[in-house]
């Protein structure tokens, strides 16, 4: 199948340009060095207070990542520059203190983002009864119908969560 030139031209001047919705919220937050390497994994580990059995799978998968990272497919007909694994953050958090208990206490500006993203987190947990946990950069910042739905016996929480509370339902 052909790409006719003006789809072409469409795509790169779309490609080409600055991305005009785009916004940034902003709050304090930490990050880890930029790059990804073992002591960045085990940084990450840390910061998320992981058992040692869950860093060393961690550690396991990104050595079987390096392996397989060492030669990038080759796609037809999608043309892009080499990824720079190394000029990346691979972890972000906003400092929030103590885990909020409700969407009551989280951050406004962070609940904005979701608004402009088109989730209306507040919205979703009172009128569609749909349950989210809201993930900002690298962690949780609030989960909806987390209690109501334990109440018939179904878990949901954050993976950091369910590796504390629950470390047999993840290991299997």
């Amino acid at each position: 199948m052909a790409i006719s030139a003006e789809t072409l031209k469409t795509v790169e001047d779309v490609s080409d340009r600055e991305y005009k919705y785009g916004f940034v919220t902003d709050i304090e937050s930490e990050f880890a060095p930029k790059g990804l390497n073992a002591d960045i994994v085990r940084f990450i580990s840390a910061k998320k207070k992981e058992p040692d059995w869950l860093l060393e799978w961690r550690l396991r998968a990104f050595d079987l990542w390096l392996k397989s990272a060492a030669e990038e497919p080759r796609w037809a007909n999608v043309k892009y520059a080499p990824i720079d694994f190394q000029d990346a953050y691979y972890y972000a958090a906003p400092k929030l203190g103590e885990a909020p208990k409700s969407l009551d206490e989280v951050d406004p500006q962070l609940l904005e983002t979701y608004e402009k993203l088109g989730i209306p987190l507040k919205e979703q947990e009172m009128l569609a009864g749909v349950a989210v946990d809201a993930i900002f950069d690298s962690v949780s910042v609030a989960t909806t119908f987390k209690k109501k739905l334990g109440e018939v016996g179904v878990i949901f929480c954050p993976i950091s969560e369910a590796v504390r509370d629950h470390p047999e339902l993840i290991r299997k």
